[in-house]
């Protein structure tokens, strides 16, 4: 017995030592920042841009050089209509897009909430979502005159539909288990709101915000190609008349600065509104 005892106590170091750790497998799937890859593929298509150019086997009329586009864009900064353009595009865009990310935050809670709501407006959102709103244009137009009521106005439909569409899909996909758990402890309504639906709902929010925002940039130019003395643009559709191939492409760095720039904000408010998820 006391054979068969040491026996078992010998082999025991040599079972432990042959086991491996299991490695956590927990972390989720937490993306891992890449800082340097972003600014080394920009820089890598504008140096291959900028070189097909010289070598002439990107065409000089069709596609300017680099350093062409940003000559024409250092003489807008020096000619001081750069801050014209950019100050009256900038001013549309934050009206617009804020009054109709606003009224589709608030229309979104109330069909995602109350079922009055749910039966008579979401039929009505999903019809007239589908439409293209630069069609309606030249109804904004006819209504608010050549303006910037009608250019407001277009941003701020086409910006109103998504974010309806984005706050009622994230009341939905709100937990119940958590509602129902929120209702056992005899929260109140504004309570419930308050404390587990909004937060649930904000990352789907936020998304909405994301698309909205590229969709106003796109009604801002169209809006702006129409009647519009300064705005991105009109700055835009001036250099297409004149066949200014490098304004044009300054034009559009503008725009794709602009939406850069709105894609940062956003984040910057994920990242301080959804700290709770990590």
């Amino acid at each position: 017995m006391s054979d068969r005892t040491s026996a078992q106590a010998s082999d025991a170091p040599v079972q432990d030592a042959t086991v491996k750790p299991v490695p956590f497998r927990g972390g989720g799937f937490s993306p891992r920042p890449i800082k340097l890859i972003a600014p080394l593929v920009f820089i890598g298509l504008i140096a291959f841009w900028e070189f097909g150019s010289r070598a002439s086997f990107i065409s000089q009329l069709v596609l300017p050089a680099p350093s062409e586009a940003f000559e024409a864009f250092r003489q807008l900064v020096t000619s001081g209509m750069l801050w014209k353009h950019l100050g009256a595009s900038l001013q549309r865009l934050v009206i617009g897009w804020t009054c109709g990310t606003i009224l589709g935050v608030c229309f979104g809670l109330m069909i995602g909430l109350f079922s009055l709501a749910r039966a008579s407006l979401l039929p009505l959102v999903s019809a007239l979502f589908p439409v293209p709103k630069i069609a309606l244009l030249p109804l904004f137009i006819i209504w608010f005159g050549i303006g910037e009521g009608s250019k407001v106005a277009t941003i701020l439909f086409g910006t109103f539909f998504p974010t309806v569409i984005a706050t009622y899909g994230g009341v939905e996909n709100v937990d119940r288990n958590l509602i129902r758990m929120g209702q056992s402890f005899g929260l109140p309504w504004a309570s419930i709101v308050r404390k587990i639906i909004l937060p649930g709902a904000l990352p789907a929010i936020l998304s909405g915000f994301r698309i909205s925002a590229s969709i106003a940039i796109i009604l801002l130019v169209a809006a702006e190609m129409i009647g519009a003395e300064f705005g991105v643009g009109a700055y835009i559709l001036l250099a297409g008349s004149l066949m200014a191939t490098d304004q044009l492409i300054a034009g559009v760095a503008m725009l794709s600065l602009m939406g850069l720039t709105v894609g940062w904000l956003i984040s910057r408010a994920e990242k301080a509104l959804l700290a709770w998820r990590v």
